[in-house]
């Protein structure tokens, strides 16, 4: 509860993860049929980096700063326009100022037959979502925790859609939430996509994770991670992953296009790196 997103926007977290779910609703807009994102931890939804707690640790400068102002490759530009399409909307002269979370970036993106349901469990940033949303009729925010949110609404009535699970990782057994959580959910809605994002700190946590689910049967695993520099357990983040359950087929080779071009982009030292595998086969 103490876990503030404002002062981690625009990280090269928050690099990896957005991309990958502009991706994803890219991808289920293929199809006219409706779909739902439930987002358990959504936070406040748009971040102002000339804020105090932005300010302070400035981590945007060495993310989403990075990106706009880097030479990308074609292919690599259409890949990202989605998500930096949101971006640049919300900064309209060129300045860096705002930031989206998971829940403007998805928002901006979804069809008027899409939905949105967002759950935050800090009162405070729970406010603050609220309010942002308040009178849209396609989103949905709900003052929870975000591991009971997977057990309340899943599957949706859309039966299509995906669920983007980012937790704070404040204590110890959140690894371990989360798998049961989504082990839950997934015995429940097995066709359903789950993205799960980590910090790549605690590579135990995460090999038990990855077992956990082949023991319990899941199938069609993928992978993803972007390192910019050597990260573990008492260092700072400098990279982070992504778990995906049913991803789209398209995902892995978008992936192999953009992660290298990251990678040299937001590079910071040794270490740093990208990876596109499949964990376990359909």
């Amino acid at each position: 509860m103490n876990y503030r997103h404002a002062y981690h926007a625009g990280n090269i977290g928050d690099v990896l993860k957005h991309i990958v779910l502009a991706r994803l609703i890219t991808y289920f807009q293929r199809k006219d049929k409706p779909f739902r994102i439930l987002d358990t931890h959504a936070g406040i939804g748009l971040y102002d980096l000339t804020a105090v707690e932005t300010q302070k640790t400035g981590e945007w400068q060495q993310g989403i700063a990075k990106v706009l102002e880097a030479d990308m490759p074609a292919s690599v530009a259409e890949l990202l326009a989605p998500w930096l399409g949101v971006v640049r909307d919300l900064n309209p002269d060129d300045r860096l100022e705002r930031y989206p979370g998971s829940p403007q970036v998805a928002r901006q993106l979804l069809r008027k037959i899409d939905r949105l349901t967002l759950t935050e469990l800090h009162p405070q940033d729970f406010r603050t979502l609220s309010e942002r949303f308040t009178g849209d009729h396609q989103v949905k925010t709900i003052h929870l925790d975000g591991w009971l949110a997977m057990g309340s609404f899943l599957p949706p009535k859309e039966k299509r859609g995906f669920v983007l699970i980012d937790p704070a990782f404040e204590v110890t057994d959140e690894f371990t939430r989360m798998t049961d959580a989504v082990l839950k959910a997934w015995k429940k809605w097995s066709g359903g996509t789950y993205a799960l994002w980590y910090p790549l700190k605690d590579a135990r946590a995460i090999r038990r994770m990855h077992e956990d689910f082949a023991a319990a049967g899941v199938k069609d695993v993928l992978a993803l991670s972007l390192s910019v520099g050597k990260s573990g357990p008492d260092t700072r983040m400098l990279g982070s992953a992504i778990t995906l359950i049913n991803p789209p087929y398209t995902l892995a080779d978008e992936m192999r296009q953009v992660l290298p071009w990251l990678a040299e982009t937001l590079h910071q030292g040794p270490g740093s790196g990208w990876d596109v595998t499949q964990l376990i086969g359909e």
